[in-house]
Order: structure tokens, then sequence, then C-alpha cells
């Protein structure tokens, strides 16, 4: 198992509007716009005056954007898309079965279900019910959203089932028995919280606690590791260990190899960095001698597996080493190289499987995988896996205990196809691929490159028609993300393919710094004090599409959600003369405040903290809220997020667009009551928000 990290999601010219305004003039109303203070009741998530204001901003919005013509067709046929009865069913490898998590038109929730492996893999399931959360739901009389499930090696009969209500990352835990497809019975239980839990044997949970405020860091995340006995109330299980306060999180986890288990409980500081410490036969906890930004992948054959962000002696930064277990126990780093990127590569995921290392690289921004094993030497030999390299490789289940592995492939223009590989020759057998959702006739994907401020090349995707007029006038939606060092990929969005390409749309998605498409370079290049960089290389994108004429800012859109919220809202703040259209989601963009609410306090490794002297006066120059001004003419920004996202506090959205309506500028907002992160929590909204997203777009754009 992987140690994963919480995580973190046109404009026109203003010379006119500024003719006559003399300086004094401009000075006078900056000095009427409402302080920052003056917003903070719509913090008050549950508030009744918010939601007073959010229900009315609500029903302005989805009133202007459902009369749109079309608003009722894309409604229809992303609902068609989403409740698809034909979708791949891709699942995970779990003995002899392959259990999948469906969701269609009859399981708008979602059903849990499993195949025997030789029916799924040879593309003919035979489908069997294990937990219906439609049903669950209904008869609980909850909002309920699966989040997964955790299964106890080796038997994987006894499984922690992660519930949701309404998509929120705060989840409950039940314990379920697959061979009678039930909850147990007096098992483990656990009320809705952050935490989470890990099995270390039948009778024994690894417990991150976050169940009470005093086991909460200031990022909202668990502050305690604990040992959780069967029997037990969770309040009185074994204390193991315990962070700082202003820790992002402490959690933990078993790394099995062949018979050998590993307990490793992580402290991670910040968001970027982690301490590891080995739990002894003893009971006692050693801390291993990593580097703290060092990030250890798991073990395999007696050896930690581990990547450097930062250059080591001797090892390039981002490459992945390896370091025998015994000597970490005894303090020492002996590190051999299994891998090192060059320039245009960055490590992009390591799955353990029986006797190989998986290791799924990016190479300008495209998927290889590449199998290692370790030679009687103690060297790293690998071998390229027989997989299309042109777009996105997903290693969606790998099998511990066998050569099974499943395997999927897809880019902007060709659906997911899902295949099975078994065998030391990775024997490779199609399993299913989805049919078309849209025409892709005509369409064809480029590689383009756009210089930053600094200089930098900025690798951007465009999709679009053969043949296109290159005049400015073709509808364009640029896509960005731009942090944590999350690589933006080829995908296949069927839904973008038919309510934008197909129409005649030109997609774009730009592979800015920040992310992790080149490795921690890339993202480290804009990082803190350096995020500024992020935003330059966005607008570098649509400056060079403008340059290109492939569009021109009265037909250019953008969208970003999360961090790439903060994106949008510094990129039209910033630069309002280059877009038409902007979908700012489940935004951060009162970069003054954001480490106060939520799991913000988590992101200061990311942006740096507004309390630092040093960091303030550089987050107040991009700080969306703070930078909008009367002046200034905008975009009509279109804000999406979620009452119960409680990760990005939708106080964000709220302020910014109060802000705007204060200042007289218009815009839309839609605030899903339920949804979490995601902005929706079932298929029938996710449904409704693409057909308001993409109304939006052919009204501003056309």
């Amino acid at each position: 198992m992987t140690l994963l990290r919480y995580v973190v999601c046109g404009a026109r010219g203003i010379g006119a509007l500024l003719l006559g305004i003399s300086l004094g003039g401009a000075i006078a109303v900056a000095a009427k716009q409402k302080s920052d203070e003056a917003y903070l009741w719509l913090e008050e998530v549950q508030g009744e005056k918010a939601l007073h204001w959010v229900k009315e901003q609500n029903e302005r919005s989805l009133k202007q954007l459902r009369s749109y013509s079309d608003y009722g067709e894309f409604k229809e046929q992303a609902l068609h898309i989403l409740q698809a009865k034909d979708k791949i069913p891709m699942g995970q490898i779990r003995g002899g079965y392959v259990y999948n998590f469906w969701q269609d038109a009859d399981h708008v929730r979602g059903l849990l279900r499993r195949s025997p492996w030789e029916a799924y893999k040879n593309g003919k399931p035979q489908w069997e019910d294990v937990l219906d959360i439609d049903a669950l739901a209904k008869a609980e009389g909850k909002s309920y959203v699966y989040g997964g499930s955790e299964c106890l090696r080796p038997k994987l009969e006894r499984c922690m089932i992660t519930l949701s209500e309404g998509g929120s990352d705060a989840a409950s835990y039940r314990e379920f028995d697959t061979t009678t497809k039930s909850f147990v019975k007096g098992g483990f239980t656990l009320s809705a919280s952050k935490s989470s839990l890990e099995w270390l044997d039948q009778d024994t949970l690894l417990f991150a606690d976050a169940t009470r405020t005093e086991a909460l860091t200031e990022s909202g995340y668990p502050l305690e590791v604990r040992l959780w006995k069967r029997g037990q109330d969770p309040k009185d299980s074994r204390f193991l260990f315990k962070g700082e306060k202003a820790d992002v999180s402490v959690s933990a986890a078993v790394f099995r190899d062949k018979s050998e288990e590993h307990v490793i409980v992580m402290r991670s500081p910040s968001f970027f960095t982690s301490e590891y410490r080995y739990l002894q036969k003893d009971g006692q906890l050693k801390l291993l001698p990593l580097p703290i930004d060092m990030q250890l992948h798991g073990v395999f054959e007696g050896q930690a597996i581990v990547s450097n962000r930062s250059p080591l002696p001797g090892f390039a930064q981002g490459s992945l080493l390896s370091v025998p277990m015994k000597a970490l126990l005894e303090g020492k780093t002996p590190y051999q190289l299994v891998f090192a990127p060059n320039e245009q590569q960055a490590l992009n995921g390591v799955v353990e499987g029986q006797g190989v290392l998986y290791v799924s690289l990016l190479e300008q921004v495209r998927n290889k995988v590449l199998g290692f094993e370790r030679g009687a030497d103690g060297t790293w030999k690998s071998r390229l896996l027989p997989l299309d390299d042109k777009g996105t490789v997903g290693l969606i289940s790998v099998d511990e205990d066998s050569d099974r592995m499943l395997v999927s492939y897809q880019d902007f223009l060709v659906p997911p196809s899902l295949f099975s590989l078994e065998g030391k020759d990775w024997q490779k057998q199609l399993v299913m691929q989805l049919q078309p959702r849209f025409s892709s006739e005509g369409l064809e994907i480029r590689q383009e490159f756009a210089k930053s401020s600094d200089g930098t090349a900025i690798p951007y995707f465009i999709v679009h028609k053969k043949g296109l007029a290159l005049n400015g006038k073709n509808p364009t939606l640029l896509y960005g993300y731009g942090g944590f060092e999350v690589p933006l990929q080829p995908s296949y969005s069927a839904v973008t393919g038919k309510l934008w390409l197909e129409r005649g749309g030109v997609y774009v998605l730009a592979n800015i710094r920040g992310g992790g498409e080149f490795g921690p370079r890339w993202h480290q290049a804009a990082l803190q004090e350096n995020r500024q960089k992020a935003f330059d290389d966005f607008a570098a994108v649509a400056q060079d599409l403008i340059t290109r004429k492939i569009t021109e800012a009265r037909h250019l859109g953008i969208q970003g959600g999360s961090n790439g919220g903060l994106l949008m809202g510094a990129s039209f703040t910033q630069h309002p003369e280059l877009f038409q259209a902007v979908i700012c989601q489940v935004p951060l963009l009162d970069m003054l405040r954001f480490h106060k609410l939520l799991a913000g306090a988590s992101w200061v490794g990311e942006y740096g903290s507004p309390e630092d002297p040093k960091m303030r006066p550089i987050i107040s120059r991009y700080s969306p809220f703070q930078n909008l001004k009367a002046e200034k003419h905008y975009p009509e920004v279109f804000f999406v997020t979620s009452t119960k996202d409680d990760r990005v506090h939708p106080g964000h959205a709220r302020k910014m667009a109060a802000r705007m309506e204060d200042m007289k500028k218009p815009f839309f907002y839609f605030e899903n009551i339920e949804g979490g992160h995601s902005a929706s929590a079932n298929l029938q909204q996710s449904a409704e928000r693409y057909a308001l997203e993409y109304s939006y777009l052919w009204m501003k754009l056309k």
C-alpha cells in the first residue's frame, strides 16, 4: 500500500472605462470599497443570513442559465452519458474476484458488486451484488456517498466501508463481511470524521483519530495514531503516537512484503514533508533516517522504495531509490538507484506486484510503464510494458499475490480501453473498450508550447477540428490547475466531447508550473513566493492561443477548480482583457484567510503563510478577493461551489461573488447544497452542473 496524503481541486479592455477618470477619482472609488471583514458573515456555512444569500443567488443564476436554448438538451445528453449502462466497469482485483462500484440510472448512489476474475477478464463479467448504497441510504434516511473500502489481507473477507453524507470529506466507517455480504454485527464502527483506519490484523486497527477536537491538527486532520482493539470504545484505544498541533496530519500504514509486515507511522509537518517512524516488535517507534521531503512508497523485497524531492549526493531530484529496511533501522542510508528521470520525464506512480515493481512515468506528459526486478547482485533491471504510450495509462489494479493486473488507456479522442496483463511476459488481452460517446471524426490533438514571462517553454495540448480556420473566432475553453505536484494528462471527457468538441469548440489543457508534469522541479518552480509563475504561465498559454489566431479574448473561456479555482481568480483579476468567460469551481480566493478556513492550514506548504511577514505582501499581490477593483471591467464569472465542501470553504466563492455584487459587477453563482469538494453528490447533480456550465460557455463565447 502507498501512503496517501490528504489532499487538497471575453474580457474587454478597460481603457474606455478609465477614460475621463482622474487618479484622484480612482482613489476615491477604492476608498468606498467595503473592508474584508464586512464579508465574514458569509463564512458561516449554515448561517441563516448566508444561506438566504446563497439561495437568492442560486435562483437568479439558475433562472438565467436554464433559459439558454440548449440547456435541456445539454442536461439530457450529459445524463445519458453519465447513466450509460455500457460503461467500463473498472475494478479492483481481490483474490478470485474483481470488485466494481457501479452507478447508473437505477443505482444513482451506487452498487458495489463483484465478478469472478476469469469471467471479468474475458469481457463477460458475472456480477454478484455486494452492497447497494441506494437501498442503504433509503433505509437509513441518509444522503450517502460511497468512499471506498479497505480490506484485510490475505483473505480479503473483512473490509472497512467508508460512507460520507453529501460527499463531504468527513466520513463514517463500518466493518463489512464479504462472505455474508453484510455489515458485521457488533463490528468496528466509527462516526463521521476525517479519521483514517488501517487493518493490522482481524481484531486490530491502526486508528488515526480525528473524532475529538483535541485530537485535531490546525488543518482539521488527525493528530494522534492509536491501536484500536475489537470491542473497545475508540476513545479507549491504546495511544501510539501524537504529532504537533501545527502539523498537517499524522497517519499510519501497513506495508506487507511477502510474509513480513512493516508498520509505519507518518507525521506530516507540511503537505510535502514527512517523518517516518517504524513500529518495532517491542512496541517502540523508531524514527527512520530519511530526509523530511522524501516520499516512502512502500517496502518491496526487503527494500524501502523512496523518491527524493530534493537532490541527494549522486542522485538527481525526483529519482526512485531503494534502501534496505535493515539498514534504515540501523540508522544507515545506502541508497541505490532504481530509476532517474531525464528532463522530459517524471515519476507518476509506483505500485508493487508479485516480484515486480511497476513504475508509471510521464514523458512529455504522456505515460509509459516500466517493470523493475531486483537481480541477485542487487541491481535493478527494467522492462517496458507492451502498452500504448501516446496518451494516459492507468494502473487500475495490480495484484500483490499473483501476476495479474488491470491497465487502462485513453487520450482526448480515444475512449478508455481496459486490458488484463498476466504472466511474466505480461500477456495482454483486451477486456473491454468504451464505445465512443461523441463523434471524434475530423478532430486532432496537438501539443504546442507557449513562452512564459521568464522565457520558460510551457506545454499545452489543444484539441480541435482539422483545418481549423485561424481567424480568431473559434470558441475555446482553456483548462488549468498548476499546483500540489498534480499533473494534468490527456483524458477522454465524454461530456466535454459531446457538449463542446462535437459542436465546434476548441479544448486546451495547460501544463503550467506548480503541477507535476515534469516532477518536483516543475512543482517547486511555482511554490510559495514563486506562485505568480503559475499565473504567468497560464496567461502565456492564453496569449499564445490568441497570437496563433486560434481564438481571441471575445471567444476565450477558462475553467479550473480548487487550486485551479485560485488560478481562475488570479487570471481574471490580473488579465481581465484576455477572457470572456470564467468557470471558477470550488475555489480558493481569499488567500489572506485560506489558512483559517477548514483544511486550509494544510496548504501553507504550497502557498506560504499569510502570517509570515515575508509571504503576506507576496500573497496580497495576487489574492483574488483582495485584488478586485471597482474601476476595472471583468468577465461575467460563473462561480460553482458546494455547501457540503469541507475541504475548500464555500466562503471563498461567496465572499468573492458578494464583493463583485457590491461593485455592481455581473456574475453567475451556483452553490450545491450537497456534493462535497466535487460539487456533486450523484449523477443527476453532475448532469445539472455540466448543463449549467456548458450553457454558460456557449452563451458567452459564441
